[in-house]
């Protein structure tokens, strides 16, 4: 069963989180165009030259690359790999929470606009990609039931 759709959505979403892992999610932006500081998962460069860390987003998608490569690897036990996609799921849904907490206080009393990147809708995808996994393991789980039932 390793080799079923669910198994390439679950790799789609371990690639899409590494790459959130390595792209800035958005951009603090000053007055001028000399002005712009990525706001990476790992961390913000700010105004002053200080480094503000941003672990917490970086462990949440590095903790869900994990789980969704994992998850592959669960197809002999089709319950806990629902549960993982669940779980995976709900995480990423609590990365843009504590994004937009670490996007707002670090904009706070500052002069600078925050541009959202393109590598914020990464986690997006993934938490579609693992509905769709989501799908498949239960689709597959019901079908064994059925033949289950039919011996």
């Amino acid at each position: 069963m390793i080799q079923r759709i669910q198994s390439v959505y679950l790799l789609l979403v371990t690639v899409a989180l590494v790459i959130a892992l390595c792209m800035p999610a958005g951009y603090f932006a000053g007055g001028s165009e000399a002005e712009v500081y990525p706001f990476k998962p790992a961390g913000v460069m700010l105004a002053d030259g200080n480094v503000q860390s941003t672990w917490g987003l970086f462990g949440i998608l590095l903790l869900g690359a994990i789980i969704a490569c994992c998850t592959i690897f669960l197809f002999r036990n089709r319950k806990l790999q629902m549960r993982m996609t669940i779980f995976n799921s709900l995480l990423l849904v609590g990365y843009y929470i504590a994004f937009a907490v670490f996007a707002y206080m670090l904009g706070e009393g500052t002069s600078f606009t925050f541009q959202i990147g393109w590598a914020l809708c990464l986690p997006l995808a993934a938490i579609i990609l693992n509905y769709l996994a989501y799908r498949g393991i239960h689709k597959d789980d019901k079908m064994v039931k059925e033949a289950y039932r039919l011996r």
